[in-house]
């Protein structure tokens, strides 16, 4: 970091959400030594409360996939800072998933944080960051553009933060803000050995990482000069740079490198349980929906017959007798 680029982060306002470990807490330390004002969200209190200390920031516990919550955090948060300079929606969870035979509550839990959580970070965080000054920073992933068996769901997720992101930065260049999208493969956190350290995926890997290993530092380094400079893409290792504008001939690569164990892989991760790489709140129970078999034809109720309308009398003359209808001259033929 040169001394001009320190020049930048001094006095600077960034909120994080996922600060409570991992890359969300890295940075929150680094920017804190560059003389950054943060504050801090995330949802898991005691991590999240140590980390804020070492930070001297604010915080807040936050469960991003709440649009009401995450909108009075956002606000609390940017009133305590006196404004926002920028937002790093970091927070996300990972898990593996068999497309076929997997739980679905899997791919919904992901689109509510990585996805919605992103959104409603974006829209609470939106008006403050609109200004010159102001940018928004979206943590996808490599696997938004490259995608691999048993990633179907984490790839889906981050597949539509890099649209998210993309679509703001549009959407904000009338007020001077930018946005920018951050794209990692494997970096050493608890989330990647949480996420990816599991039987089903040693057994594609046989036993290695699906890239080999970057350094954390490497993602912070990456995302340090991202904010300094406001940039468009941020990314780490050096060679996600090179992925991205080859996806076509990346997933083709991948297509074939995936097939190795891939059957007994499958077979094994459904019916692995493994957690969420962060603990998430109990969902309320949904009542299985109600299944009615069809009735047979004989047993179909029939609908009413409708009574058959009454012939129309001729309306009654004076005397009591029904009036004669006139005869015409046609009548008379």
């Amino acid at each position: 970091m040169t001394a001009s680029q320190n020049v930048r982060f001094t006095g600077r306002r960034i909120l994080i959400t996922g600060a409570a470990r991992g890359i969300g807490a890295a940075l929150a330390r680094r920017l804190h030594a560059r003389g950054v004002r943060l504050a801090l969200a995330g949802l898991e209190p005691e991590a999240l409360s140590a980390v804020a200390a070492e930070c001297d920031a604010p915080w807040r516990t936050l469960d991003v996939g709440d649009p009401a919550a995450t909108t009075a955090v956002v606000n609390e948060l940017a009133d305590e800072l006196g404004g926002l300079d920028a937002v790093v929606a970091n927070a996300g969870i990972a898990k593996q998933l068999p497309l076929v035979g997997g739980d679905p509550e899997a791919l919904e839990r992901m689109l509510r944080v990585n996805v919605l959580g992103v959104y409603h970070t974006l829209r609470a965080a939106g008006p403050h960051i609109s200004h010159p000054r102001g940018y928004a920073l979206v943590v996808s992933s490599l696997a938004a553009a490259v995608h691999l068996p048993l990633l179907g769901a984490y790839s889906a997720s981050k597949a539509a933060v890099e649209a998210l992101g993309n679509t703001a930065r549009i959407e904000l260049r009338p007020s001077g803000a930018r946005v920018g999208v951050a794209y990692f493969a494997e970096l050493d956190t608890e989330m990647t050995s949480r996420g990816f350290g599991t039987r089903a995926a040693e057994m594609l890997t046989g036993g290695g990482s699906l890239s080999r290993l970057t350094p954390l530092s490497a993602g912070i380094d990456a995302l340090e000069r991202g904010i300094a400079r406001r940039s468009r893409r941020v990314f780490a290792p050096w060679w996600v740079g090179a992925v991205l504008p080859a996806r076509p001939v990346a997933q083709r690569v991948v297509d074939r490198m995936g097939q190795r164990n891939l059957e007994a892989a499958l077979a094994v991760a459904r019916e692995e349980r493994v957690p969420f790489t962060t603990p998430q709140p109990q969902a309320v129970p949904r009542a299985a929906p109600r299944v009615v078999p069809p009735a047979r034809a004989e047993e179909r109720p029939r609908p009413p017959r409708e009574p058959a309308p009454e012939p129309a009398q001729p309306p009654a003359s004076e005397g009591g007798r029904p009036e004669q209808p006139e005869r015409t001259e046609t009548d008379e033929r």
